[in-house]
């Protein structure tokens, strides 16, 4: 049935709505009825009250009666009287038996109450001869309903507030529970987890969120499969590339065995066999880290130590440039990974010589706090223009204006640096020094 969840709103909102109201208002009658009658100990009261009067009246003592009547209105602050009910016929006219039998000049002490009357009724009990009446207004205090006003507010309104929560949280519940294994499968998804699925976890629903459910399940299938195959396309064209470029290699080193080959060329060729191969690993590295995006912290490690064995290896390629250092004795960092911090450090201060004037100098500053290490790697080279100062870390960037020919690489250190230091729970962000050059600042949390 199509709209099959919209349907089932119409007939859970609808048809409860009626039968809320419904029971309502058969509540709400049935309530009044029951408060609509004067107590019981209250009607052997006014019994009592007849009974005493009737009992001076048969004494004959007029006076005695109407003070005990005048103590009895102050008392219960209300009317009473005895009277008789002569009620003589006219015009030929007879008085029927049922009329005679049912006679009264006010209320029957069982009769019902109406509620919503302000003033109070006037209540008749006959004497035994049933020619004498005792009259009295029913006295405030024996009125029926005392919480009637509460009870029509608390029927009224917190009771079907207190149904249309519940049911609001009954319709809550049946839409989150698809919606929330949606969210769930859909982090998983975005985590890696390729194989997740939704609608086997839905069991017999047929509606509107189950055919949402088949739609993701064949979204993250076909995303998936796509996924899976670039991956293989990916490890396919490094396995391809990997291969002529060994077999260059080899040939390099034959023509270096043979007389007549310039050595100049053949340095060339090698360099250039060299630089594809570091392209290659380079952009493998960093599909890996962009697509899996990795928690790289598994390790614990000396940073000081790390540094000192980056630094001496750029001090034997760079001997031409000057590196400073402040570093801490120890810096101990747990939770991190030895390989993606030294090749993220190591990429940055290469770039750093690289842009670097020689006989310029380059300066690595590590510092501590309560929670993260900071390291600067600053360079005197030319900068970065403000507006660039990002993008520089997006992979081959290159800034407007500058040769495609750049021997400094190609567009591929930083940004794979930054992912790298990412992947090991720090941040790397990049700014211009105000005497000139470019400075790096890496920050690492320590825990």
């Amino acid at each position: 049935m199509k709209r099959r969840l919209f349907w089932t709103f119409c007939a859970v909102i609808g048809l409860g709505t009626v039968l809320l109201f419904w029971g309502i208002s058969r509540l709400a009658w049935q309530t009044e009825e029951a408060m609509s009658f004067i107590d019981s100990n209250h009607q052997q009261t006014l019994r009592h009250y007849a009974a005493q009067a009737e009992a001076l009246y048969l004494s004959g003592d007029e006076q005695a009666l109407a003070r005990w009547m005048q103590t009895l209105q102050q008392q219960e602050g209300t009317w009473a009287a005895v009277v008789r009910a002569n009620v003589e016929p006219l015009g030929g006219t007879q008085l029927s038996q049922r009329f005679q039998q049912g006679f009264g000049l006010g209320r029957d002490l069982s009769w019902k109450i109406h509620l919503y009357f302000e003033e109070n009724p006037i209540m008749d009990i006959p004497f035994t001869d049933d020619s004498v009446r005792f009259l009295i207004q029913l006295p405030q205090r024996m009125r029926p309903g005392t919480y009637w006003y509460s009870s029509r507010v608390l029927l009224q309104l917190v009771l079907p507030l207190i149904l249309l929560l519940l049911v609001c949280a009954l319709l809550y519940r049946h839409l989150m529970q698809p919606l929330r294994r949606l969210e769930q499968a859909t982090r998983q998804f975005s985590e890696g987890h390729y194989d997740v699925r939704v609608r086997a976890l839905l069991g017999s629903r047929k509606d509107e969120l189950a055919s949402l459910a088949e739609t993701f399940d064949a979204m993250a299938e076909r995303t998936g499969q796509l996924i899976l195959s670039q991956r293989q396309r990916l490890a396919d064209m490094s396995h391809e590339l990997r291969t002529p470029l060994t077999r260059i290699d080899m040939a390099v080193s034959l023509a270096e065995q043979e007389a007549g080959t310039s050595p100049a060329l053949l340095e060339r060729i090698r360099t250039d066999c060299g630089g594809m191969r570091q392209l290659v690993e380079d952009a493998l590295t960093l599909a890996w880290l962009e697509n899996e995006s990795p928690r790289l912290r598994d390790e614990s490690l000396d940073l000081t130590d790390l540094l000192d064995s980056i630094i001496e290896d750029a001090r034997f390629e760079y001997p031409e440039h000057h590196i400073e250092m402040r570093l801490p004795t120890a810096a101990r960092l747990a939770n991190s990974s030895h390989r993606a911090l030294g090749q993220a450090i190591e990429n940055v201060v290469r770039n750093a010589l690289a842009y670097t004037p020689k006989g310029g100098c380059v300066r690595v500053v590590l510092e501590s706090s309560v929670t993260r290490y900071t390291l600067v790697i600053s360079d005197q080279g030319p900068g970065v223009p403000d507006q660039w100062l990002t993008q520089i870390f997006e992979p081959f960037f290159r800034i407007p204006g500058q040769i495609q020919d750049d021997p400094h690489g190609y567009g591929l250190g930083l940004a794979l640096a930054m992912r790298q230091i990412n992947a090991a729970g720090g941040s790397m962000l990049a700014l211009n020094l105000p005497e000139g050059g470019l400075a790096v600042e890496i920050q690492l949390p320590k825990t």
